[in-house]
């Protein structure tokens, strides 16, 4: 998987589209505003990554497949139905944490006294 934890944040490798180049991009660990359609197509995504692991691992443990050079087929379907899945996700808009709230207070409150 191309994650990386590097201190409080996460990298992923995420693609500009769900099939398309990659671009690094750091994301903090804020929460997101999930809407039904979307929380719906994460959920349909989950269920297909984890079906194509599984048959992807029977296959293994069974030794029926041989794949010559490069990634199984399997593997790339997973990669890419993952990709799909960030996509999905980092397209939700992030909740403001409590300091971002309180710093729009702050900062109306500011601009009304002048």
């Amino acid at each position: 998987m191309s994650t990386t934890v590097t201190g409080d944040k996460l990298i992923f490798a995420t693609p500009s589209e769900c099939v398309g180049h990659w671009t690094r991009r750091a994301v903090g660990q804020r929460r997101r505003r999930v809407s039904p359609e979307e929380g719906r197509a994460i959920e349909i995504l989950g269920h297909a990554i984890e079906y194509l692991e599984d048959e992807f691992a029977l296959e293994c443990m069974s030794r029926q497949a041989h794949v010559g050079v490069g990634m199984h087929p399997r593997v790339v379907a997973i990669e890419i139905l993952k990709k799909c899945n960030r996509v999905v996700y980092l397209s939700c808009p992030e909740i403001p944490t409590l300091g971002d709230r309180i710093r729009g207070v702050l900062g109306r409150r500011r601009a009304g006294e002048r």
